[in-house]
């Protein structure tokens, strides 16, 4: 699928603000960001990972990223031989704003639509959103999260998080359960009722187990 790539655009004002929004303010900016917040993709993962981009639209987004110094493409060794994009330190710069802004529009998400695209990978970046550094001081833990079977590696060191896609090692917790049920649980279910109806599966250590339902919990406001 091909779409339009309309003319970049600025707001010609010396301010760091207005000069940044130039930069990442066109639509599917942050949310290629936001994929690669757990990793590297291939261009085909990108393409799947952003419903309704079009193949221009991203091309055009990830050469504008690329010439900011935000993205980088590397080849990875054989046997795997493909490109993948990355994010580069000043990329990585910009996870604490995504997650700001993402925790103000939680709100927005309590009523869950249907109509609406969801994919494990966003749902693994919203981790992210909704971690609590000052509740994970002195934890050091690696959780597995699955989402209609793609797999997630968590690692919480004392604060500091970590979200990669791929199988954990060694961890101390493993939850499943499918998309459905991981939307539920951001809007109007929890994950004590999760678990009592069998939608939410856990394996692990019970300190873990506690440690993980204290760091990652929706604001109730």
């Amino acid at each position: 699928m091909k779409s339009k790539v309309e003319p970049k655009r600025s707001y010609s004002q010396f301010c760091p603000l207005a000069r940044s929004l130039d930069i990442l303010g066109e639509r599917w900016t942050l949310l290629i960001v936001r994929n690669l917040l757990v990793g590297p993709q291939r261009y085909k993962d990108l393409l799947d990972g952003l419903p309704g981009i079009g193949t221009n639209l991203l091309a055009a987004r990830l050469k504008d990223l690329e010439k900011e110094g935000i993205i980088r493409r590397r080849s990875l060794p054989p046997p795997a031989g493909s490109t993948v994009y990355e994010l580069t330190e000043r990329g990585w710069g910009l996870e604490e704003p995504i997650h700001v802004l993402g925790r103000w529009g939680i709100w927005t998400i309590r009523q869950d639509s249907p109509e609406d695209e969801f994919r494990p990978r966003w749902g693994a970046a919203g981790l992210g959103i909704i971690f609590r550094p000052e509740a994970a001081a002195g934890v050091h833990e690696t959780y597995e999260v699955r989402i209609d079977g793609e797999v997630f590696s968590v690692r919480v060191d004392d604060g500091a998080l970590e979200i990669v896609q791929g199988v954990a090692r060694d961890p101390d917790l493993v939850m499943s359960c499918d998309s459905a049920t991981w939307r539920a649980m951001s809007s109007s279910l929890t994950p004590a009722d999760a678990l009592t109806t069998g939608r939410l599966k856990i394996e692990g250590n019970p300190a873990a187990v506690e440690h993980f339902a204290r760091m990652f919990r929706v604001p109730t406001t």
